[in-house]
């Protein structure tokens, strides 16, 4: 078969991620209008003409899919790339989906972190907990994993500090928590399968040039 009739195939994290990204790639010419009918059942949409194929995932699964080839290339939030962390290429910051990662608590836990304290850290993230404190902080913490509001992990003594995404910290101030430390900034990425980066480079490489350059313009 020649490589011209093969797919490129998209694995997109629902929801606002996958509308920016849309967004943006409509704005290189790449569309597909199957997706607009918010009604539609259909899992995977096709745009024949440029022989592309599109699915949407919850975000953590983006990269298990771009890993073993079930997509060619991802869009997902950094702070999903780094939890997973899986076997695939890192090549564009898609600059939206800006928010932090970071590590609060209330304003008493601050001597914890200083002192290097075996502390009690609750996160949905706990690998990007383990890898920050144990890597570069040097600091012995006991991890929890918790699925749903993590703030709550301090208010009820489960945890000392709690390691979460940052946007405006509304939320944080609301429950009388601050942010601590920052353990890093987060956007949205583009990630892409090995494999494909060799057997696709040209086309893969093309679109990630003009992705690029339209994020330019628009800064």
């Amino acid at each position: 078969m020649m490589n011209e009739e093969r797919y490129l195939t998209f694995a997109l994290g629902k929801g606002r991620l996958a509308n920016k990204t849309l967004d943006l790639f409509e704005q290189i010419g790449i569309t597909c209008e199957e997706m607009k009918d918010k009604d539609s059942r259909k899992l995977i949409f096709v745009n024949e003409e440029l022989k592309l194929k599109f699915f949407l995932s919850k975000g953590p699964d983006v990269p298990t899919y771009v890993e073993y080839g079930a997509a060619d290339i991802g869009v997902v939030g950094r702070d999903t790339i780094l939890e997973e962390n899986r076997n695939v290429y890192e090549v564009l910051d898609l600059g939206f989906g800006k928010c932090r990662m970071c590590v609060c608590g209330p304003a008493s836990a601050k001597e914890l972190l200083l002192h290097h304290e075996r502390i009690r850290v609750a996160s949905k993230y706990p690998n990007i907990a383990k890898d920050y404190f144990y890597n570069k902080k040097h600091q012995t913490v006991d991890i929890i994993k918790l699925n749903g509001s993590v703030e709550l992990g301090p208010l009820v003594e489960l945890s000392d500090v709690i390691v979460d995404i940052v946007e405006t910290g509304s939320t944080l101030r609301e429950n009388g928590l601050e942010v601590l430390e920052e353990v890093c900034p987060l956007s949205a990425r583009m990630i892409v399968n090995p494999v494909s980066m060799q057997m696709e480079q040209e086309r893969i490489k093309k679109l990630v040039n003009q992705i690029r350059e339209k994020i330019v313009i628009s800064a």
